[in-house]
């Protein structure tokens, strides 16, 4: 029986017969991720589980557990084949409702941005918001809406050779609520919920999402249309914050 090492859920076919172990990462309303193995003992993976809901009538549940597990699924092979750093998928089971990813090695910027150095200055903080406005500038190019683009949704790719704790690649992760979408309303709205996630959970590095944006438009061609959009966007969130 594979054992859970965080949580005691009932896991979906093959896995409730597995002798590997399963550690649970995150417990979301739509699933579970565990860290897990493939093929190989040796081979790290990524488990994502969307559980059956036993409030919608088990038709529409799987019906709907399949559409999200294969247009995620769509949307990952896309953004692999087109230049965009996210995860290998390796395999999935709509019927069963689960997806085993490509394992990511490293800390996810929320975690790095809260953990850097004190001698890792601005500079150190520039670069990764380079290279974060590059990712999401890339992803945009290739008509991709993320959906959900915070700090928590994005890995530094790290190794034993990585110097600082700001250092690796940004591998863009969670495309749960991924679409694959032209209107610059929604990459707008994209860059927005970043920007404020940011605001929220980073104060520190606030000040300098204007570097985010400048990488940005140095990758998505189309960028100078998308950010117009984005002062409408953020119009709207301040008036909406003033009305409650």
């Amino acid at each position: 029986m594979a054992t859970e090492t965080t949580s005691q859920r009932p896991l979906p076919a093959p896995f409730n017969n597995s002798t590997d172990s399963l550690t649970l990462i995150t417990q979301g309303a739509e699933a579970l991720l565990y860290k897990t193995t493939f093929l190989t003992p040796t081979t790290p993976a990524a488990l994502k589980i969307r559980p059956s809901k036993p409030w919608r009538h088990p038709t529409l549940d799987k019906r709907l557990t399949r559409q999200r597990i294969l247009a995620e699924a769509r949307v990952l092979a896309k953004c692999k084949r087109d230049g965009v750093s996210v995860p290998a998928v390796l395999a999935l089971d709509w019927e069963n409702g689960w997806t085993v990813s490509e394992w990511i090695e490293g800390v996810t910027v929320k975690e790095a941005l809260r953990k850097r150095n004190l001698e890792e200055g601005d500079s150190a903080v520039q670069s990764l918001m380079q290279r974060i406005g590059h990712a999401v500038g890339t992803l945009h190019s290739i008509g991709v809406i993320h959906g959900d683009l915070t700090s928590s949704n994005m890995m530094l790719r790290q190794d034993p050779t990585t110097h600082g704790t700001l250092d690796g690649d940004i591998v863009l992760i969670d495309f749960g609520l991924a679409t694959q979408a032209t209107q610059e309303e929604d990459r707008a709205v994209d860059l927005y919920v970043l920007e404020r996630a940011f605001g929220s959970t980073h104060p520190r590095e606030e000040a300098l999402f204007g570097v985010v944006l400048e990488a940005y438009g140095g990758v998505y061609k189309g960028a100078r249309a998308t950010l117009r959009r984005l002062e409408d966007v953020r119009m709207r969130g301040r008036k909406k914050s003033m009305l409650g």
